[in-house]
């Protein structure tokens, strides 16, 4: 029988705890649920751990694995197994089970603590158990029916995770690993993060000088300057893309009161992630979105339905306190911007808003070679509004993605709390799936914040609001893209754009009055006139992946011609200095 990889990934995560018993027997056993691709198992060990242990553990696996031990579930009460599960110290399964008596909820093998309501679930009296070898588990299931069925796996990593994601629980060290159905496909995965290491952002924007993090301010990036540029050249096309559609961009201030945060709902909903001052008596919070300030701007003035919709940008800092350990890079960040937007329409406006906004993504993604899916996001558990009024919502999404012809998948319950929600989902060259846009449907916070507008009968009628946000946050963005190139970027986003090089002294003057020159044209130049070997200086500029270089000889200074190289396509020959002019500008304009 061959059973499905979910299963194999949460029978080898059992595996991996089987073997650490064996290795460590006094280990406490966290949980150990299935990733994405793979598996994860939490531990609480008697002594210290690393990653060249790994190799240990994967000896072990292999053995249990060749025993071909038999997965066999029990049931007992859930009295039976916390007293059991005391008496072994097991701390953490009993945790869970108290958990479970408590809430009647068994799915506990994740993170996130679960607050759900007791009344609304029925009492278990009894739990399951799988037993393989000598480990024992409390467990749900399902599994394969022996070790031997399990496909070929790999550790990968050691990690410390707090318990049940809480940073006031204690540290526990976490292993990561995967499985795959055959030795193939393990090898292909294994070497794709082999490759996205190589890529990894972090250590691309270090050695490129683009960006650093500083223990003065965690999660907060410090921009180097050519690491600005590419920011600010991201941001200026979102202006240029904006204004081809009608928005107008505004700032609202980055510190409003609490009473800002209560109205909008996210005192309530998004308090913890919330930096929050005291001042003059008062409490105020750094902003995590721009919507309520937008709104608050929106109503300083009077509205007619002859103006909607009204298409307001806001590329604003935004600030959010992320838990230190979910920082990661440019991925997650507590400071942040991003190219948000919100369209304040009628009712009737609604499809043609998000037709357009379908239409707008789809050519700034075209403009990086991403060709996105499309994912219809519905109501999750926690919301704000009718039930009716969320219908209708998803409804009108719905059919907007329809009549564009636009296939589309679903996310139940992956709303926003005012709303549901379109996003836009693109792989990079490594084959990752990235979520990127979003365009946010929000029937909620325009009456929570009394938004009205003059409708045709000269009545006052609350309008809609559409949150969006094509390229989401620049920083995560970027990170994708220094990932998706290896860090060399296309001319029009690459921090310097030609490097001129002059063999001899001679050609310095020459060098520079074409570096002059360029700068003259609006192309980001510099000269490389260190005393360092030509070869040495063209090594350089390709490390530093910059898409063009010009080499200047006596020839070349003679015949007031260029020796160009570019990263693409390596030496490319004589050029004109105004042909070359021509064809780079026009490359950037058209940023191909």
């Amino acid at each position: 029988m061959t059973y499905d990889l979910n299963t194999q990934r949460h029978s080898t995560a059992h595996l991996l705890a089987s073997a650490v018993q064996k290795l460590w027997p006094k280990t406490k056993f966290g949980i150990g649920p299935v990733t994405k691709d793979g598996f994860y198992y939490d531990f609480e060990f008697p002594t210290e751990i690393i990653e060249n242990d790994l190799s240990k553990i994967e000896d072990v696996m292999n053995k249990l694995k060749k025993q071909d031990l038999p997965f066999e579930r029990s049931e007992i009460s859930i009295s039976e197994a916390i007293k059991m599960e005391r008496e072994r110290g097991q701390i953490y399964k009993v945790e869970l089970l108290e958990q479970i008596e408590s809430t009647g909820d068994t799915k506990v093998d994740h993170e996130e603590n679960i607050n759900l309501e007791k009344e609304a679930r029925t009492a278990v009296k009894k739990v399951t158990y799988y037993k393989s070898g000598e480990f024992l588990d409390l467990c749900r299931g399902p599994h394969v029916k022996s070790t031997g069925q399990i496909g070929h796996f790999k550790l990968l990593n050691i990690t410390g995770a707090y318990w049940r994601g809480a940073e006031t629980n204690k540290m526990l060290t976490r292993i990561y690993g995967v499985t795959w159905e055959t030795e193939k496909q393990l090898k292909e995965y294994t070497t794709k993060l082999e490759l996205a290491k190589s890529r990894d952002h972090k250590k691309i924007g270090t050695n490129l000088k683009l960006f650093t993090f500083l223990p003065q301010a965690p999660g907060m990036p410090f921009w180097y300057s050519k690491g600005f540029i590419l920011l600010n050249e991201l941001k200026e096309f979102a202006r240029e893309i904006n204004k081809k559609y009608g928005y107008h961009e505004i700032s609202t201030p980055f510190l409003a009161k609490k009473e800002v945060w209560e109205q909008s709902g996210h005192w309530d909903l998004f308090r913890d992630d919330m930096f929050v001052f005291n001042i003059d008596k008062e409490t105020y919070a750094l902003k995590p979105m721009n919507c309520p300030e937008t709104l608050l701007l929106y109503n300083s003035e009077q509205h007619s339905h002859k103006d909607l919709p009204i298409k307001l940008s806001d590329l604003d800092y935004l600030h959010r306190n992320e838990a230190s350990g979910t920082l990661n890079g440019l991925f997650r960040t507590r400071e942040f911007s991003q190219d948000d937007a919100h369209i304040i329409c009628s009712n009737e406006q609604i499809r043609a808003v998000v037709g357009e906004l379908i239409d707008m993504a789809t050519e700034i993604f075209s403009v990086f070679r991403f060709k996105p899916t499309y994912y219809l996001a519905t109501k999750p558990d926690k919301a704000l509004g009718e039930a009716s009024a969320w219908k209708e919502a998803e409804t009108l999404l719905s059919n907007t993605l329809k009549e564009k012809n636009v296939e589309h998948y679903l996310k139940p319950k992956d709303g926003a709390f005012y709303g549901p929600k379109i996003d836009l989902h693109i792989e990079d060259a490594l084959g990752r799936n990235w979520q990127l846009a979003t365009i946010q449907l929000d029937f909620q916070m325009p009456k929570r914040f009394r938004a009205t507008y003059i409708n045709g009968k000269g009545a006052k009628e609350t309008p809609i609001m559409i949150h969006r946000a094509i390229l989401g946050s620049f920083e995560r963005f970027i990170a994708i893209l220094i990932e998706h190139f290896a860090g060399g970027f296309p001319t029009w986003l690459a921090p310097i754009q030609v490097v001129v090089i002059p063999i001899t002294d001679r050609t310095v003057s020459y060098s520079q009055s074409i570096v002059e020159r360029l700068k003259a044209e609006n192309i980001r130049a510099k000269a490389d006139v260190r005393s360092e070997t030509l070869q040495s200086r063209i090594r350089d500029s390709q490390l530093e992946k910059v898409p063009y270089m010009i080499i200047i000889g006596d020839k070349e200074q003679v015949q007031k011609k260029i020796s160009l190289r570019s990263m693409e396509k390596g030496d490319e020959g004589i050029y004109l200095l105004d042909n070359f002019i021509a064809r780079l500008k026009d490359e950037i304009k058209t940023r191909k």
